[in-house]
């Protein structure tokens, strides 16, 4: 009886991890990026400066502009920036327009008021939103994402199940073997990770449980998951009373609010009214603050004398605050540089646990028909997603990365183009892949990669001005971290595509037949 049930939890984690392979794939891979989500954005545009102004010149620079451009708006938003992408972005809504395309969003210059004449991109913001969303409409992407995150959970714990001396396949990697190698690097992997696998996986369910698990929501809120979270996160509907004092600057407030938190941080900004009697500001600390992501209403003050209006105590029911948890631990805001790198490893850990056991089933099942003169049709099917899901993947990612260098800066909606780019390249691959879905296409996709990566710092060079001759000197990590980070990659598939050429040319040569795995590496 226990045995079969470790041979169901094979089966299961065989099948469940082969149909949703290349989607988690995709999904852990443009996420693990995403935390580098702000310097992707920064190294995208090159051309905004990198500025060490303190709050009160960001703040300032950002009320002239909205002054000068805004001034009949509702309401101004302001995110001062932050070490990791100093840039201060504005957001106001055009007057008498209504609809998501009546805000207009611009980079500004603090110290001179003026917007900066930056290129259109999304930067890191397309891998964020597309590990959650897929570039579908609301709320198709985040459901197929939820319903991935649920297989990979399933997948994680029948593989603990299936894998009984797990952690002692973990101290063991035999090179060169063949499908053994293959089963040791993803038992491997598995196992490095494995508090982050867990913890990114069941994190994602509570962060979209509320698409997952509909029911409640539909019984107690007739206006749905958007009347759920204004209950969820209320907004103070502070109006401030008419009044004859001064209206204070930003700055001035500034210092107000730092009086009432002392040592309180600034994420975002929001006026309300702005130019009135009674416009009113609220001072939102930074997601980064804490690990529990759980925003609040903020204190907000009167634009008229600096008058306390609210003030956030920061209290949260006990469900809220473990919930917020489960999302701060997946988003990673909160973590210092080191451990956002250790969040990178891990993330790619699952990435590459995910990639060894798409090839590996492929890898068992190719030894059944080795001396066949046709490969059924299914070993090709997946051979040839294989190769675009996850070769092809890495060069859309690149492509995206050389298209930001290589597009004309004045070309109208730049920022469409990249991704359309992403996806051509994608695209071609999945072609690619069908026409030659063998070594021979692993190694002229793992080349073509790896040949954009290692440009990618020859590109910024000579088409922005901003290299790493100029970021190196300067001490801009994040930019040259971008530029040097792709390079080894590059250079690292390079390495990987001369193996798997060598491999197959292996291969061709006349060998015994590998000796069948023991049962245990059978259920894979």
């Amino acid at each position: 009886m226990k045995e079969g049930f470790r041979q169901a939890m094979a089966w299961l984690h065989t099948w469940v991890g082969l149909v949703f392979g290349w989607l988690l794939f995709a999904i852990f891979l443009t996420g693990s990026l995403t935390y580098f989500k702000e310097e992707l954005s920064r190294w995208a545009q090159p051309e905004v400066p990198a500025q060490t102004l303190e709050m009160h010149q960001r703040l300032a620079g950002a009320e002239r502009y909205l002054q000068a451009h805004a001034g009949g708006a509702a309401s101004w938003y302001i995110d001062p920036g932050d070490e990791r992408d100093p840039k201060t972005l504005v957001l106001y809504q055009q007057p008498g327009k209504q609809g998501r395309g009546s805000y207009v969003r611009k980079a500004i210059d603090p110290v001179t008021g003026q917007a900066l004449d930056a290129r259109g991109t999304l930067g890191g913001e397309f891998f964020y939103r597309f590990h959650f969303e897929l570039e579908l409409p609301y709320p198709w992407g985040r459901l197929i994402a939820g319903l991935a995150a649920f297989v990979m959970f399933v997948a994680l714990i029948s593989g603990i199940i299936t894998h009984k001396k797990i952690f002692k396949e973990f101290f063991t990697f035999r090179p060169g073997k063949g499908q053994r190698s293959w089963l040791d690097g993803h038992n491997a992997a598995g196992v490095l990770a494995l508090p982050f696998h867990l913890m990114i996986t069941y994190s994602s369910l509570v962060i979209l449980m509320y698409l997952l698990m509909p029911a409640t929501l539909m019984a107690n809120y007739q206006g749905g998951d958007r009347e759920y979270f204004r209950e969820l996160y209320p907004e103070v509907q502070s109006t401030a009373p008419p009044s004859s004092a001064t209206l204070l600057s930003l700055a001035q407030l500034l210092d107000r609010y730092q009086q009432q938190v002392p040592g309180g941080q600034v994420g975002s900004v929001r006026v309300d009214k702005p130019g009135t009697a009674q416009a009113t500001v609220t001072f939102q600390p930074p997601t980064s603050a804490r690990v529990a992501y759980v925003p609040g209403a903020g204190t907000v003050f009167s634009v008229a004398g600096g008058t306390l209006l609210h003030a956030d105590e920061g209290a949260r029911p006990l469900p809220q605050m473990i919930a917020g948890s489960f999302y701060g631990l997946h988003m990673g805001r909160f973590a210092h540089p080191l451990l956002r790198w250790l969040y990178f490893v891990c993330g790619l850990a699952s990435t590459a646990m995910i990639g060894t056991g798409l090839v590996m089933w492929l890898s068992k099942r190719q030894q059944k028909h080795a001396k066949a003169a046709i490969r059924p049709f299914e070993l090709r099917l997946v051979g040839m997603l294989n190769l675009a899901g996850m070769a092809g993947l890495v060069c859309a990612v690149a492509a995206f990365l050389c298209a930001n260098r290589l597009l004309p800066i004045e070309l109208p909606g730049r920022g469409g183009w990249e991704v359309r780019c992403f996806f051509l390249v994608w695209l071609g691959c999945l072609l690619h892949a069908a026409w030659r879905p063998d070594a021979r296409g692993w190694v002229q996709q793992l080349t073509a990669a790896a040949v954009m990566l290692v440009s990618l710092p020859l590109l910024s060079q000579f088409t922005t001005g901003a290299g790493l001759s100029v970021s190196l000197p300067a001490g801009d990590w994040a930019r040259a971290g971008i530029d040097l980070t792709a390079a080894a990659f590059g250079v690292l598939l390079a390495w990987v595509a001369r193996r798997v050429r060598r491999k197959a040319l292996g291969s061709a040569l006349p060998r015994e037949r590998a000796r069948p795995l023991r049962a245990e590496q059978e259920a894979h």
